[in-house]
């Protein structure tokens, strides 16, 4: 079970950092960009998100939301830190902060958790969270509730980590929703832990959480959580998750595209999704788009293609029966070209 953070303080492995999404060019009228790192396929009956390893980019000033740090802004602070005067917006949010400030305590300790023009401070970071949580800001009840699940910066408390989660959650903090469901489903992973899970996960779907997106088309797909089979909603809900940037739901938005599950069959656009992860890294992705070379599938047949994406799979440690098949076969001059050809993909 993996979380979803906003912050690079240094949580434990089973934390991992919100992914970077946006729209953009879009192979059949749906545009993606390339991916992430994949997990679970499509049929595994629990919601398993993609994640990735690296830390988020600083904050921009038109990419803030002021309502993440309370019910007001922290006046010239909050401005400074918009601007990127982060050691500015610091100096003038702790005054505040001391005072009581809960919006101002909310940033204080983002600036801190990422150090933000002043050494990372994690443990005093917990300590502001705490107050803005105590005074009921989401943002800090989400933060908090990750720390308290780590248990390196303070404490570790499960029972209060999930009652924070859950009024983060209740508030309608997307990410606190979709990481609730997760901590939901880690407490209780049989089919009603699911079935109380899937509300957030699908509340944070349609506030547009590519992760929980993901999680609802698993959840369509497989009949689970209490909702029914519907291919129909999991593929639409799959193209969503794909469009941003979401690899895994990429490679079985392909897959279903193919097949022709949940809709009309479109071997062109099935290909394309599957190319639109491969590119981006996704090693599955990049095995199968060798398959659908080799096959023909979607593009006209090219047994070059094929061997130079399943070498760079290969590379990557993944080894498939069929295509290491599929490059015995070949000729010691089709290899060296495949080799050649390999070392000049993505």
């Amino acid at each position: 079970m993996r979380f979803l953070a906003v912050f690079a303080v240094p949580l434990v492995s089973a934390i991992a950092l919100l992914p970077a999404w946006a729209a953009g060019p879009d192979p059949k009228g749906a545009g993606p960009r390339a991916g992430t790192v994949a997990t679970s396929p499509i049929a595994n009956p629990l919601p398993q998100p993609a994640t990735t390893e690296e830390p988020p980019p600083l904050p921009s000033a038109d990419s803030v939301d002021p309502s993440r740090f309370g019910g007001r802004q922290p006046d010239a602070a909050y401005g400074a830190y918009q601007r990127g005067l982060y050691k500015t917006a610091y100096n003038l949010a702790l005054v505040r902060a001391k005072n009581g400030d809960p919006a101002a305590q909310t940033l204080v300790a983002e600036i801190l958790s990422r150090g933000l023009g002043v050494p990372v401070n994690a443990a005093e970071a917990a300590r502001w969270y705490q107050r803005a949580a105590e005074q009921g800001v989401p943002e800090a009840q989400f933060q908090y509730a990750l720390m308290l699940l780590d248990g390196r910066y303070v404490k570790k408390d499960v029972k209060e980590a999930h009652a924070l989660m859950q009024a983060a959650a209740e508030a309608g903090n997307t990410l606190a929703q979709f990481n609730f469901a997760q901590l939901l489903v880690s407490e209780d992973p049989s089919e009603a832990g699911l079935a109380r899970a899937v509300g957030y996960y699908e509340r944070a779907a349609a506030a547009g959480l590519a992760d929980a997106q993901y999680a609802m088309a698993q959840i369509y797909a497989n009949g689970s959580g209490g909702r029914r089979r519907d291919d129909v909603r999991a593929r639409s809900l799959l193209l969503m998750a794909a469009r941003q940037n979401y690899d895994t739901a990429q490679i079985d938005l392909g897959q279903w595209l193919i097949e022709g599950r949940g809709g009309e069959r479109d071997l062109e656009a099935g290909f394309n999704w599957t190319k639109i992860a491969a590119d981006g890294g996704n090693v599955a992705a990049r095995n199968r788009l060798a398959k659908l070379y080799m096959a023909g599938i979607g593009v006209e047949p090219d047994t070059n293609l094929a061997a130079a994406w399943y070498i760079v799979a290969r590379r990557a440690g993944l080894i498939d029966p069929e295509m290491e098949d599929f490059l015995d076969g070949l000729t010691e001059e089709e290899m060296k070209q495949a080799l050649q050809k390999a070392n000049r993909l993505p």
